[in-house]
């Protein structure tokens, strides 16, 4: 019997949690998506793998065995995968560094080439993932390194250096009623439609949505976005405005918007992330060094 491992994951996060919010959460799924797994698991292996009452999901006899199993069977695949897909990229001697957006901004380039300096013959191939993989691919083991934006979502299974640091501004329609302003208070923009990450993204898109900088005020999604195109046309087609790093207004000009500095929010990070197994791989640290000599300094 095939089983997919997502659906193991998803298993273990209930298991762990015992309850179906919380484990969605932690996955950054929505908890009808969740509940599906679980159902969809448990038609594959025909067994009831948890009891559901109002105080939660109880692990029955078959679910406890099974929860006992499944650390060591994820731990074993991820570690086999990893492996399998370092090799492949040392054999062609290429890095794989996942970004999102703008990767270290104006810095990347600089990071590249001296990376290159240190390591001749070697391609550092920048890969790009949509928003609904914050990670960049580092969770499941797709690059050997990331620049992301900080925070993200299961940050404390890799290591992570902070890069720089820079103020969160604001997209506008060019036709909005604040473009014309030279600084916008965030308070100012809590009624307004915002263009969003999509769900399961998680916490990730509740950052970018700043919903713990509004004193409880609700968000207005006005459209969902999963990449730089369609934020950026979402935005300009009117359908709603959205917070981003200061480095988007340079990286990203779309005729129809504008980008405005916003007060009253917290800045923006990035930071270069990687596995924790990587550590002491030479290639790696290299890299960590290539990027750390380009850091902010104020960092």
């Amino acid at each position: 019997m095939d089983v997919d491992t997502r659906l193991l994951r998803s298993f273990a996060a209930v298991a762990d949690e015992g309850n179906l919010t919380r484990a969605a959460q932690r996955l950054f799924v929505s908890q009808p998506a969740l509940t599906k797994q679980i159902r969809q698991l448990e038609a594959q292996l025909g067994v009831t793998l948890f009891t559901r009452s109002r105080a939660g999901m109880a692990l029955t006899d078959a679910g406890r065995v099974l929860a006992e199993h499944t650390p060591n069977l994820l731990s074993a695949w991820d570690a086999a995968l990893r492996s399998s897909r370092s090799a492949d990229s040392r054999a062609a001697r290429v890095l794989r560094v996942g970004f999102v957006a703008s990767a270290a901004n104006e810095f990347t380039q600089d990071i590249i080439a001296t990376f290159a300096r240190r390591h001749p013959g070697w391609r550092v191939d920048m890969r790009q993932t949509e928003w609904s993989d914050p990670t960049a691919g580092l969770a499941d083991g797709r690059v050997d390194a990331a620049l992301l934006r900080l925070p993200f979502p299961g940050q404390d299974a890799f290591r992570v250096e902070t890069m720089l640091t820079e103020p969160r501004w604001v997209a506008l329609p060019a036709t909005h009623r604040l473009a014309q302003h030279t600084e916008i208070a965030f308070r100012d923009l809590w009624d307004e439609p915002f263009v969003a990450t999509p769900p399961d993204s998680g916490w990730w898109r509740d950052y970018w949505l700043a919903t713990d900088e509004r004193n409880d005020h609700r968000v207005r999604i006005g459209a969902v976005a999963h990449n730089p195109d369609e934020w950026l046309t979402a935005i300009a087609n009117g359908y709603g405005i959205s917070l981003t790093p200061e480095a988007t207004a340079r990286f990203y000009q779309r005729p129809g918007v504008v980008y405005r500095p916003v007060t009253g929010v917290s800045p923006s990070q990035v930071g270069v992330a990687w596995p924790i197994t990587n550590d002491n791989d030479p290639i790696i640290r290299d890299f960590i060094h290539a990027c750390l000599l380009h850091r902010n300094p104020a960092q």
